[in-house]
């Protein structure tokens, strides 16, 4: 009696209802094992499972590994629960079954289907019928996974497998993003640094020197879902200027979920394809923003304005980054012009009339550092008469805040110090078991230990910026020490350019519209002073 040497092979794909028992992996387990148990002239030699593969590619991992044994001679049996798990695309399954298998004299049985390619009366017709009825299926699958895709899409639900980092998923079938505290704090100090005139280089320099985790670590160090493989799996994951250009480029910290990016040309074809933005399906305020509308375009538009810096020195000019067009919203940029062996400077926009902008002629730089200087004395002086009433309303509030911003932090830190401590007891267990040698034990130990010290240094930091809070000093009142800070300005430079104006748009040659930072703190601070002069008055 000859005697089969059988490869049972388990497919499940990820469109199908995993919790349908009859489809499941045990399930297909079982049907084959009995039919085995049957049939002495057949032994099992290997298993091999495709979990959340289609049936309409055959480059799945497990059936690859399949056919190279049996390339190999190491077996001439497939086994199979029935057609469509070896394959749901009707000409590439017809291929292997009448002839990579014949050529191979390997010997085929799909149970459910009563097919066994060694019995002489098996019916090819019933075979074509249900290959071609098999991929049908999947045909019909796919569109209506699309539709249903599509539907969740236009209703602002959030259909991807990882959402960014600042939010989590929750919800009925986890389908809303939920902000979350400590990251969303990390995003908004990444957005208020950029606006300050930060490259995305020092940011993020900045947050590893703190002990801040990047967002694959801390997903890890979290248990939340992040994607697998790449730089995701590497040990030391950090900060980089790549991660944070990501973080200011997406806008779904605006509250506006932009879906459906990518797509597959058709159901047999797997490769994703980028989408037009034309295509793109955004449902704006889909759940609660960390970064406002404005600053998020802002940084948007700072990308595409001229930031430069002088050839003559290693500082930006003074409106670098913050000067644009007010008609069409395109970079100005500086110009000197010499006459009669003077310098002029000037600044333009350089889309033109040819490109349609319909801006006015060149604006001197004197005069627009003229008008910019009165205006920012103007809401120096509107800030400072606010002080008291700012100090007294946002004292408790901004400390309260900021504390614990900062005790989050620290929580953060002891938590990765505890990990540490507990990875070292374990280094120390193995080199006595003889499981590490004293040279890997000593590299090992010398890892933890420099990222054990600059966690103690950034704790210690986060400890400092909590005594300055509580001490009246530091960031309890920034935005309003940003503005008084130049109470005595003679003259504006690009400091104070930077820290106190968003953008500069210029009109014409007479009208410019400045847009101040904090101008939202401001407002708030103006109506409560508003509200207690009608109180007195009462």
């Amino acid at each position: 009696m000859e005697i089969y040497k059988a490869i049972k092979y388990i497919r499940l794909s990820y469109t199908e209802d995993k919790t349908v028992e009859s489809d499941s992996v045990g399930n297909q387990r079982r049907m084959i094992d009995d039919f085995i148990a049957k049939h002495p002239e057949i032994e099992a030699v290997a298993e091999k499972i495709d979990d959340g593969y289609s049936g309409v590619l055959f480059d799945r991992p497990a059936f690859q590994e399949m056919i190279e044994m049996v390339k190999r001679g190491e077996a001439n049996c497939i086994i199979v629960k029935d057609l469509s798990r070896l394959g749901r695309e009707s000409i590439e399954t017809g291929r292997y079954i009448r002839r990579f298998f014949p050529a191979y004299n390997v010997r085929f049985i799909a149970i459910n289907d009563h097919f066994d390619t060694l019995q002489e009366d098996g019916d090819d017709l019933t075979v074509s019928v249900k290959n071609i009825m098999n991929e049908a299926y999947s045909r019909d699958i796919s569109i209506k996974t699309r539709s249903a895709l599509e539907a969740k899409r236009k209703n602002g639900d959030y259909v991807g497998s990882f959402p960014v980092y600042g939010y989590i998923k929750t919800g009925h079938q986890h389908k809303k993003l939920e902000i979350d505290p400590f990251a969303a704090n990390v995003v908004k100090e990444i957005f208020r640094k950029r606006l300050e005139g930060y490259s995305a280089l020092h940011i993020a320099e900045e947050l590893n020197q703190m002990g801040v985790l990047s967002p694959i670590a801390y997903k890890k160090a979290e248990g939340q879902p992040y994607a697998k493989g790449g730089y995701g799996d590497q040990k030391d994951c950090k900060w980089s200027a790549t991660t944070v250009l990501r973080i200011l480029q997406d806008e779904t910290y605006t509250g506006t979920l932009a879906q459906g990016r990518e797509s597959t040309p058709h159901f047999k074809i797997k490769v994703r394809q980028a989408k037009p933005t034309s295509e793109w399906m955004r449902v704006e305020n889909a759940h609660d923003a960390i970064i406002s509308s404005h600053d998020f375009d802002l940084v948007q538009r700072l990308k595409n304005i001229d930031t430069r810096t002088s050839p003559k020195s290693d500082a930006a000019y003074i409106f670098s980054g913050v000067l644009i067009c007010g008609c069409c919203g395109g970079k100005m940029t500086r110009k000197t012009v010499r006459y009669k062996g003077e310098e002029y400077f000037y600044y333009y926009c350089r889309t033109g009339k040819k490109h349609g902008c319909e801006a006015g002629p060149m604006i001197k730089e004197a005069d627009l550092i003229h008008c910019v200087q009165e205006s920012l004395r103007g809401q120096i002086e509107n800030v400072a008469s606010l002080e008291d009433v700012l100090t007294s309303f946002s004292q408790e509030r901004i400390n309260q805040e900021l504390i614990h911003e900062y005790q989050e932090h620290i929580d953060q830190c002891s938590r990765q110090l505890e990990e540490i401590n507990q990875y070292k007891m374990g280094l120390y267990e193995n080199l006595v078991n003889g499981c590490l040698s004293k040279e890997d034990y000593l590299t090992y130990k010398k890892q933890y230990t420099e990222k054990y010290d600059l966690l103690k240094n950034a704790a210690a930091q986060w400890e400092e910026k909590i005594r300055a809070v509580v001490e009246n000093q530091g960031d309890r009142n920034r935005w309003i020490s940003h503005f008084l800070q130049f109470t005595e300005m003679d003259t504006i430079d690009r400091r104070v350019v930077v820290q106190l104006i968003q953008y500069i748009k210029v009109i014409s040659k007479e009208e410019i519209h400045i847009e101040f930072r904090y101008k939202d703190e401001y407002k708030k601070a103006a109506a409560f002073a508003e509200q207690l002069k009608r109180r007195e008055a009462v």
